[in-house]
């Protein structure tokens, strides 16, 4: 191209190559120049559709909420301009460019999480332009922008500053009584002032034997013997009762019914629940640990460190270990239909187990929104969640996902590494067996009917099922072969076993801690603003130190695990000495033990519940300290004698002007039975657990009768009670009929029932048939024909007291008229005798 000027003769003004690029230069001007145009048209027609179909919507159906009180907006979601909406307000953000059909917004107006608007979904139509407005980016006036920045939502108001729960423990003055002859430690004079408050005067003192029967019974679970009575009734030194005390607490029965109150605030159980309800792997290790850690008197704030954080404390070993099977005690679904859902229960459960047990609060209400009464936030409870973030989910379905995930393998007898693999010879016997066995069912499983290929995963099965293939599938000989295999298999399994220790533990996902997010409503598919490990806002304003990992652990639960054990935390002491008051005295200072918050009840005796706590610390956290306090002072020494007047002034007995008399728990009344024939086995202590005979009518209730219910000879299955297998969705009817702890959440009461199957099963059951027979025949082998001596000493058994002689002429007539009238010989006489006397309410009552 030559561009020319003038009429004279043609000149070349510029080179080719500049004039080409002239030329593209001026077409990219050109071309950029009709975008802009384009776009700004394209601008103005999505700003015109924001101001034609969105806006109208907004001022209709949201302004109100989102828009009108900038100081108050619902959810802290403004409306009011575009950078307002990609903020969002408590829940997250509003709009999500990269995935805008993720976008709270719409999820919203569709009601597929919150409902918004809620009184009414909108229009289809309208549904759908907001959602072409997001997918258009949310195009808005910058003229209108309006930006009030990010709500703050703190629920810490003055009433949470100011409630008596939240603030630090101080030690009281312990209150001075004039002419006070009654108290005889410092917690007799706070209960003594608020009786005088009210003009009551506390009830006179129990008699020697119901006190040391009531002190037995609280200490270990269990009636005191003849000779142990003997003995009280007959020290006339002023420390008789104190050195029943130590005695007691100093009993290697001690552990075994106090630490069954840890394992009903636990949820202790050792099976899935669910349809399978499978057992879970050496969870029997953790109950003796909690056993243990009380006849050690372990200090509280040591035990709960090794619970929450026993694998990551400075010297972790076998027992620290062992005590994180806390984190595996729940419910566990082993094939749920959403497995993220099933995570997050799971996590929510071991949330509430912990907030409700060691702190008194409820936090796990705040999961799906802020607490509705106390002064959580959802933020509060995902904060505290994400200390749990990285653990990992029990495992799956198959056996050997659960042993992957869930259990730990020491070496013997400690070490606090891992072992990868056990002796290599006898592993490597051990597969040659595995190998051989499996080739012999693989042949008889090609005549399995399909409902024994689901058989066939339950080990006791398998002989019966390989059994029934012979001259089918397999030969005689082959299933002889199988069955010398299965013996070698069994007795290789235990000499590996030996060589190692497997604990059921916590495990977590890896060093990094893994992020958490709010769920929207609760629902773990609806993720909104990330969280990091923080404390609740109402107890803590301390920020969370730097997480250090250790190993294949985070190191997040070793710094929840210094909070709640802190002495400086306002609850953790506070509850605990509740709970130790509570397990004594049948209702706590707070009665609701779990719940501090404001929906709980206040404390009866608020300064007398700070000064224990106090002691409680100062103490170093010995429970059994606590158990000394409370045992030796005249509180806990008082009758139960009647006040007509004290209980017109208060009629529940807050200001504890007696005591309560209560019934036995389920498991002392088992033990008792036992304890009365002379079958308790007190002499074996820890190990797994026991499996007594469970009524046919019973195990017909499974959907495969007697599964993982295999009948223990009589001399273990007479153990004690928390030593019998706890199974989610079957228990022994002595039981359960008497109020045993539900396994499903943290039991912190047992509320006792008054029904008729209670009576029914003490009657009619097998149980009580066979205890009948059981303390007529060792009635009889100790006084043979003396039916007075009999009923005398039957008596003496049951009720820890000798007959007056006009019960013993009572009985003795009842069993006379039982051979005259029902024909019944006297063995029978004296078994149905025995029968009333274990029926008798000063067997199943302490007073």
């Amino acid at each position: 191209m030559i561009l020319s000027h003038g009429t004279g003769p043609s000149k070349k003004l510029l080179p080719d190559f500049q004039v080409l690029r002239l030329a593209i230069f001026f077409f990219v001007c050109l071309f950029v120049s009709s975008l802009a145009i384009a776009q700004d048209k394209s601008d103005e027609e999505k700003l015109r559709f924001y101001e034609e179909k969105i806006k109208p919507i907004f001022a209709e159906h949201c302004a109100s909420c989102h828009a009108e009180d900038p100081k108050s907006l619902e959810g802290g979601l403004g409306i009011t301009g575009r950078a307002s909406l990609l903020r969002g307000g408590h829940s997250g953000p509003a709009i999500d460019l990269k995935r805008p059909d993720k976008s709270l917004l719409l999820m919203a107006v569709r009601h597929d999480v919150l409902k918004m608007p809620p009184e009414e979904k909108l229009p289809p139509a309208q549904i759908d332009d907001i959602k072409r407005w997001i997918e258009m980016e949310i195009p808005w006036n910058p003229n209108e922008e309006i930006d009030h920045g990010p709500t703050t939502r703190s629920m810490v108001d003055e009433k949470a500053k100011s409630w008596w729960a939240f603030q630090p423990v101080t030690r009281p003055a312990v209150p001075a009584i004039e002419n006070d002859q009654w108290s005889q430690t410092e917690i007799d004079r706070f209960i003594l002032a608020r009786l005088k408050e009210k003009e009551l005067e506390p009830a006179i003192v129990a008699d020697r034997l119901t006190l040391i029967r009531r002190a037995t019974y609280d200490l270990i679970g269990l009636p005191p013997t003849q000779n142990e009575i003997d003995a009280f009734l007959k020290d006339e030194s002023p420390e008789a009762y104190e050195k029943v005390i130590e005695r007691l607490l100093a009993s290697q029965h001690y552990g075994e019914k106090w630490g069954r109150h840890w394992l009903d605030l636990v949820r202790y159980a050792e099976s899935n629940s669910f349809e399978r309800d499978g057992t879970k792997p050496f969870v029997w290790k953790y109950r003796d640990y909690v056993i243990r850690a009380f006849n050690d008197d372990k200090p509280y704030d040591q035990f709960l460190k090794e619970q929450l954080a026993g694998d990551e404390i400075d010297q972790p070993g076998i027992e620290s270990i062992t005590a994180t099977g806390y984190y595996r005690l729940g419910q566990w679904d082993d094939e749920p239909a959403d497995p993220l859902q099933a995570k997050f229960d799971e996590l929510d459960d071991i949330l509430a187990t912990t907030s409700q047990t060691m702190l008194g609060l409820t936090i796990n209400c705040a999961r799906c929104h802020d607490h509705k009464i106390d002064p959580i936030s959802q933020s509060d409870y995902y904060s505290m969640l994400s200390f749990f973030g990285n653990i990992r989910r029990f495992g799956v379905r198959s056996p050997e996902s659960v042993f992957e995930a869930s259990v730990t393998e020491l070496q013997a007898p400690e070490a606090p590494e891992l072992r990868d693999q056990p002796d290599s010879k006898l592993q490597q016997r051990l597969d040659d067996v595995t190998t051989r066995l499996s080739e012999i069912e693989a042949k008889a499983k090609e005549g399995f009917e399909p409902v024994e290929h689901e058989e066939f995963a339950h080990e006791m099965h398998k002989i019966h099922l390989v059994e029934k293939q012979i001259d089918k599938k397999i030969t005689k000989e082959e299933f002889e072969k199988y069955k010398r295999l299965k013996e070698q298999s069994a007795k290789l399994l235990k000499a590996i076993d030996d060589s190692k220790v497997r604990i059921l533990s916590v495990k977590e996902t890896g060093p990094q801690l893994t992020s958490m997010r709010i769920n929207v409503r609760g629902n773990p598919h609806v993720e909104g603003p990330e969280v990091s490990p923080t404390f609740p806002e109402v107890l803590s304003s301390q920020p969370v130190s730097t997480l250090q990992p250790r190993g294949k652990s985070a190191g997040a639960r070793r710094l929840l695990a210094d909070w709640i054990a802190s002495p400086d935390n306002p609850m953790t002491a506070r509850v605990m000495v509740n709970r130790i008051w509570q397990f004594h005295f049948g209702e706590g200072i707070v009665r609701t033990s779990s719940d501090f918050g404001y929906q709980g009840s206040p404390p009866s005796h608020p300064e007398l519940l700070n000064w224990l706590a106090s002691e409680f610390v100062a103490s170093d956290w010995s429970i059994k300290a606590m158990h000394r306090k409370i045992m030796l002072s005249a509180t806990y020494r008082m009758s139960g004698a009647w006040n007509q007047g004290a209980f017109d002034k208060d009629p529940t007995n807050q200001l504890m002007w007696r005591f309560r008399m209560r019934r036995l728990t389920a498991e002392e009344l088992r033990d008792s039975v036992l304890m009365a024939t002379g079958e308790l086995n007190l002499n074996k202590m820890f190990g797994t657990s026991v499996f007594p005979k469970m009524p046919d009518e019973v195990l017909r209730g499974q959907s495969i009768p007697g599964d993982n219910w295999p009948a223990s000879p009589p001399e273990e299955a007479n153990r004690r009670s928390v030593y019998v297998h706890v199974k989610r969705s079957m228990q022994l009817p002595i039981l359960s009929t008497h109020d045993t702890a539900d396994t499903d959440s943290p039991c912190p009461v047992r509320f006792v029932t008054t029904q008729a199957t209670q009576s029914l099963t003490m009657l009619n059951s097998e149980f009580s048939g066979n205890a009948a027979r059981e303390l007529a025949k060792r009635l009889d082998q100790n006084f043979s024909g003396d039916v007075t001596s009999q009923i005398r000493s039957g008596f003496q058994l049951v009720t820890q007291r000798q007959p007056t002689e006009s019960e013993i002429r009572k009985l003795t007539e009842v069993h006379k008229d039982w051979q005259a009238n029902e024909k019944l010989n006297p063995e029978q006489a004296m078994q149905q005798l025995c029968l009333l006397l274990l029926n008798l309410n000063e067997f199943v009552y302490v007073d």
